[in-house]
């Protein structure tokens, strides 16, 4: 049966959210809110996003991962570029990751590399 109108939910007949849900700027720290699947189709636009924001050089710069439901190698790739171009990289965190992009984090070693926090909240608060 066809569906007889309105947009189809995210990830059924090809339709996919936008992987940036928000940036946000605030006393020296951006907030750059990533959302749905991170993958090789979308990564140039988290990459575009990510590298703008590091060129405005943050005191801190917050990834938000709550609402990413899974991240490829490509996507990994994406956050390790903008992590190398700040100045202190222990200024870069990765926040809320689920369960499946924790996972992804772990497997790849890059949870060693990164500064991950349970919430973007407790990223605030971390001594850079």
């Amino acid at each position: 049966m066809a569906d007889a109108g309105g947009p189809a939910p995210d990830g059924v007949a090809g339709v996919r959210e936008d992987p940036v849900a928000g940036v946000e700027r605030a006393d020296g720290t951006t907030v750059v809110s990533l959302a749905g699947e991170l993958d090789l189709y979308n990564a140039q636009v988290v990459r575009e996003t990510l590298l703008q924001c590091c060129n405005e050089t943050p005191e801190r710069l917050i990834v938000d991962l709550s609402d990413v439901r899974f991240i490829d190698s490509t996507a990994l790739g994406v956050l390790i570029e903008a992590r190398s171009r700040l100045a202190n990289r222990r200024a870069f965190m990765l926040a809320a990751p689920g369960l499946e992009t924790r996972r992804a984090l772990e497997i790849s070693g890059l949870d060693r590399h990164f500064s991950v926090h349970d919430s973007v909240s407790e990223a605030l608060l971390a001594t850079i």
